[in-house]
């Protein structure tokens, strides 16, 4: 609770995920009051998410990170250890790049306009951010679960992953992830054929 960083995060995924809640009611409700009741909450939670989402950006790319060597395993930290993830790994930095764009473009755009379907693209955009903020956080030699108390004791993909014969197995399990992901959006496209109105 002492770190900054870490309460402007929860922060900001609190108000996010009231912004989400109002796009969804938008896209799933047919009522004028209680879409024009969402669209005000959208610009009411909009200003603080971005004001705690960039702080947080922000401390992460200047701060300093949870690096380790390699050869050895020793962590250490190194200085704008997540910028150079960024810069080191260009995949990451364009999936980050286009969630955030996503968001925001879903924010706008239902504030702005008469928008039903902006959960959509919020929602992806927000699958896309978090996961690219997991890989910077794992990948190149970084520890994702690291230990202020002591550094020795971070979790890396490395020293966290199970044996050979578990990670087999849960690569075949991975497979299903496409299936699963369809069926998901396919029973939430079914639920929101039609919208609840007044009746319902």
């Amino acid at each position: 609770m002492a770190n900054l960083q870490n309460v402007s995060l929860g922060l900001a995924v609190f108000f996010l995920s009231r912004l989400l809640a109002a796009q969804y009611f938008m896209n799933t409700i047919s009522d004028k009051n209680i879409f024009a009741r969402s669209k005000k909450q959208i610009a009411y939670n909009a200003v603080p998410f971005l004001v705690f989402f960039l702080y947080f950006v922000f401390r992460l790319l200047t701060g300093d990170g949870f690096a380790y060597q390699p050869e050895n395993h020793v962590v250490y930290m190194e200085h704008y250890k997540y910028l150079h993830n960024l810069i080191a790994l260009p995949v990451v930095a364009s999936l980050f790049a286009l969630g955030v764009v996503m968001v925001l473009f879903a924010i706008i755009r239902s504030i702005a306009r008469q928008c039903r379907d902006c959960i959509w693209f919020s929602g992806a955009g927000t699958i896309i951010t978090v996961t690219s903020l997991l890989m910077l956080a794992g990948y190149n030699h970084t520890s994702f679960y690291p230990s202020v108390y002591d550094l020795q004791s971070s979790l890396t993909i490395e020293n966290a992953s199970s044996s050979h014969y578990t990670l087999t197995a849960m690569s075949y399990v991975s497979l299903l992830i496409p299936f699963v992901a369809a069926y998901i959006f396919y029973a939430w496209k079914s639920i929101n054929n039609k919208r609840i109105d007044a009746n319902e």
